[in-house]
């Protein structure tokens, strides 16, 4: 599966922005899909991740401002709604995909095979 993320830009603190990220290859809901976010000088991190069906899995850091959803009926695409941004929210912003993911390692980087090429999220005060 190949991807392609989209939707940052530069907001304000308080605003909302929406990401996408468009699968293309191999059959997009056969996998795990996910957002790691990098600010500069910093580790990837995760921001959250979902199967096609089952609970999604959001860090403590965004849970209750941003929302991870898929549409693999018709766009094979994942989008991460983010509500209430923060200064600390910026990053460039990378969906990732794995075909076999259990919940619990969802938040692990190298558990995921397939990476977008990445989107800056801007958030000024």
């Amino acid at each position: 599966v190949q991807l392609q993320a989209s939707g940052g830009g530069l907001v304000q603190a308080g605003e909302s922005l929406r990401l996408s990220c468009t699968a293309s290859g191999r059959t997009f809901t056969n996998y795990a899909m996910a957002w790691f976010r990098q600010a500069p000088g910093k580790e990837r991190e995760f921001v959250a991740a979902r199967w096609r069906n089952g609970n999604p899995n959001y860090s403590d850091s965004v849970k209750g401002r941003f929302t991870i959803s898929r549409d693999d009926n018709n766009k094979n695409t994942v989008y991460l709604q983010m509500s209430r941004l923060k200064p600390e929210d910026t990053a460039v912003y990378y969906c990732a995909a794995s075909p076999s993911i259990i919940y619990s390692s969802m938040t692990y980087s190298n558990r995921y095979n397939t990476w977008g090429q990445g989107t800056q999220v801007t958030v000024s005060s």
